[in-house]
């Protein structure tokens, strides 16, 4: 699911792959990967996990996907800023429509950069497609999931220390979801952009290779860099609670620490 500088290089005159910055229009106008589309996906939250919600968060998501040009035939590249949560979210998105060719730029732009690489500034228009993916429910949760498991699996909070403790508050109520352990995700990245090493995020992450794991958030972006960085490590029963604290805090009728 990573993909390093020095290989996305090599793939630029590629016409089978679809690059997609993730970041602001204006951090994206500012300078670029060549080539690159820019789709904001840090504007994309959803906090309704029913059944009804899930099936409008299907349509939305397909037809965002095929705007910019998605299809499951093409190779997908993510990047934002390092290997962010931007990025992460996106190749959550595809994997969770089971595309099985997609990845995330390792150390993103900064590195992309450092690297020597070269930039454009000229904003590069959409091909729109029609992408039809079929949900993979194994790696996904839903609020009921989450509220069933408590216990069962291993919920990991990837908000910061504060808002984990409630003391800061983004939502209707402070706290976190009972049991749950915190590991910021920002530790999942190394000072150069990469995420770290196997090592490294083993001394995060020391848990049974077979647990069942839950990553939530404030809005699932920072849960999907946990995801990654769990899948890097060879955790294969993780999900991501999609609607995460943003809808988990304003259902009160949910139990919080």
């Amino acid at each position: 699911m990573l993909i390093s500088t020095a290989n996305l290089a090599k793939e630029l005159q590629n016409q089978n792959l679809v690059l997609i910055d993730a970041r602001s229009y204006k951090e994206y106008s500012q300078g670029h990967i060549p080539g690159a589309v820019n789709l904001d996906l840090f504007a994309y939250h959803w906090f309704d996990t029913t059944p009804q919600g899930m099936q409008i968060f299907n349509e939305q998501t397909k037809k965002l996907l095929s705007f910019v040009g998605v299809t499951m035939s093409k190779k997908i590249v993510f990047y934002d800023d390092v290997s962010g949560m931007l990025a992460a979210r996106g190749v959550w998105l595809l994997m969770y429509f089971s595309h099985q060719n997609v990845f995330m730029l390792d150390g993103g732009i900064k590195k992309w950069q450092a690297d020597g690489l070269t930039l454009e500034t000229k904003t590069n228009g959409f091909f729109p497609t029609t992408f039809d993916g079929n949900p993979n429910l194994q790696i996904l949760a839903d609020y009921e999931h989450v509220l069933q498991n408590i216990g069962k699996s291993i919920l990991i909070d990837a908000r910061s220390k504060e808002e984990f403790n409630g003391d800061v508050i983004r939502g209707a109520r402070r706290g976190h979801i009972p049991r749950a352990i915190n590991v910021d995700f920002s530790a999942n990245i190394s000072e150069d952009g990469t995420i770290k090493n196997e090592k490294q995020l083993e001394e995060l992450y020391k848990i049974p290779k077979d647990a069942q794991i839950i990553t939530y958030c404030q809005g699932a972006y920072r849960a999907a860099n946990s995801f990654l960085a769990l899948k890097k490590l060879g955790f294969e029963k993780i999900r991501v609670y999609l609607g995460s604290w943003g809808e988990w805090s304003n259902r009160t009728e949910l139990p919080v620490e």
